[in-house]
C-alpha cells in the first residue's frame, strides 16, 4: 500500500474531523443523559400503578411496597431539579466551547493553501476535539454518579416487581386453583429432575411457591410429529404433576451445576407424609434465593407482611378443625391448610369436613 499524498491525508483528516464534530454536537447537548433521567423518572412514577395492579391481581404480601414506591417518588423530587440544572449548565458551557471549533473546521475546510501546510492545523483541531470529547465523558460520568445509587435501588425494585408480575401471569394460566386463603409468593421456570440429575426426558414447567404449598406444573411444547428427527408439529402439555404443603418440607438446599456452575438447583427434603422423599429442580433463578423463600414460607414469615388480610372465619375454621376422623377415630396426620373445605381420612377413606 502506497503512502498517502498530503492532499489525500488532509482530505481524510477533514472527513474524520467532520464526523467527530457531528458526534460532539449531539453528545455536547447531553441528550443521552436527559433521556436517561426521563426514563428513570417514568420508572419511578410508574411504580405505584404497577404495585396497585399486583394487589388487584391478588399479590398479598410485602405491605411496605407502597411505602417504598412513595419514598422513591419523594427522593426523586429532591434529586431531579438539581440534576436538571447541572445538565443545563454543563450543556451551555460545552456549546460555548464547541462553537469556535466549529468555526475552525469551517475555515480549515475552505482554505486553499498547500495541504502540507494545513495538516498541523488539522492535527491541532483534532486534539481540541478529543479534549472536548473527554470533557463530555467526564461530565456524564460525574452527573451519573450523583444518581447511580438511587437508580440501582429503583431498578432492583423494578426487577422484583417484574418477577411478581410474571408469577401472577403464570398463576392466572395454571391448571390448578389456589385455596380460598392461599396466596402466591413466587414462580420460576423449572425442570423437575426426577432422578436428581437432569435428563432430556425430565418435564419442564413452572415451580410455584405459595404461603401454603409448593407446586410443580409441567408446561412445555412437546413434539407430536417429526420428519427426519425434526419436530414439525407440537402441542402444549400442561399438567400439575405434584403439590406439597410447605409444612412438609424438612430442609431446602441449593446447589450449582453445569458449565462454570451457572445452573441453579433447588433440593427439597420432605417429611414422610409427603408423596416423595425428596425433590430436585433445575430453576432459572438463584437457588439460594429460593431456599430463603421456602424457609420463610415454612416459618410463616410472609403472613407478617400481608397487605391483604385473611378472613377471620377461615382462620377460625383451621383453629377448630377436627384432630380425629369422626367416623373411625383415626388421627388426622396431614397438614390442614387454610381454605381447605375437606380431606379424606387415610384410614377409612371417609370425607372429613373442615
Amino acid at each position: 500500500m502506497t503512502d498517502q499524498t498530503p492532499a489525500e491525508k488532509l482530505k481524510s483528516e477533514l472527513q474524520d474531523l467532520g464526523s467527530t464534530l457531528r458526534d460532539l454536537q449531539s453528545s455536547a447537548r447531553l441528550t443521552d443523559l436527559r433521556d436517561r433521567l426521563e426514563d428513570l423518572e417514568g420508572a419511578v412514577n410508574g411504580l405505584d400503578q404497577r404495585i396497585a395492579d399486583l394487589r388487584e391481581k391478588g399479590y398479598a404480601f410485602e405491605k411496605d411496597l407502597e411505602t417504598q414506591a412513595a419514598n422513591f417518588v419523594h427522593s426523586w423530587g429532591e434529586i431531579a431539579p438539581g440534576l436538571e440544572r447541572e445538565i443545563s449548565r454543563e450543556a451551555a458551557k460545552l456549546a460555548r466551547d464547541l462553537s469556535p471549533l466549529e468555526s475552525q473546521l469551517a475555515d480549515l475546510t475552505g482554505k486553499r493553501a498547500r495541504p502540507s501546510s494545513l495538516l498541523p492545523e488539522a492535527e491541532q483541531l483534532k486534539t481540541a476535539l478529543e479534549n472536548l470529547e473527554g470533557r463530555v465523558e467526564a461530565i456524564e460520568e460525574n452527573i451519573r454518579g450523583a444518581y447511580d445509587h438511587f437508580q440501582s435501588d429503583v431498578h432492583q425494585l423494578e426487577h422484583h416487581l417484574g418477577r411478581l408480575e410474571w408469577t401472577l401471569t403464570e398463576l392466572s394460566e395454571a391448571r390448578f386453583q389456589l385455596l380460598a386463603a392461599e396466596s402466591g409468593i413466587m414462580a420460576v421456570k423449572a425442570v423437575w429432575a426426577k432422578e436428581g440429575k437432569q435428563t432430556k426426558k425430565d418435564p419442564e414447567g413452572v415451580l410455584y411457591l405459595t404461603d401454603q404449598r409448593i407446586i410443580f406444573e409441567q408446561k412445555e411444547k412437546v413434539a407430536t410429529k417429526k420428519v427426519l428427527f425434526v419436530a414439525t408439529e407440537k402441542e402444549l402439555v400442561q399438567e400439575t404433576l405434584w403439590e406439597i404443603p410447605v409444612a412438609l418440607v424438612e430442609e431446602a438446599k441449593s446447589r450449582k451445576e453445569g458449565f462454570l456452575n451457572k445452573d441453579d438447583y433447588l433440593e427439597l427434603s420432605l417429611d414422610s407424609r409427603a408423596p416423595m422423599d425428596e425433590v430436585h429442580l433445575h430453576i432459572w433463578q438463584r437457588g439460594d434465593e429460593w431456599v430463603a423463600l421456602v424457609n420463610r414460607a415454612r416459618a410463616g414469615d410472609f403472613d407478617g407482611t400481608r397487605a391483604i388480610p385473611i378472613d377471620e372465619g377461615i382462620l377460625d375454621r383451621v383453629k377448630n378443625a377436627p384432630t380425629k376422623c369422626p367416623s373411625c377415630g383415626g388421627a388426622i396426620n396431614q397438614p390442614i391448610l387454610r381454605g381447605m373445605e375437606s380431606l379424606d381420612c387415610e384410614y377409612c377413606g371417609d370425607v372429613i369436613r373442615i
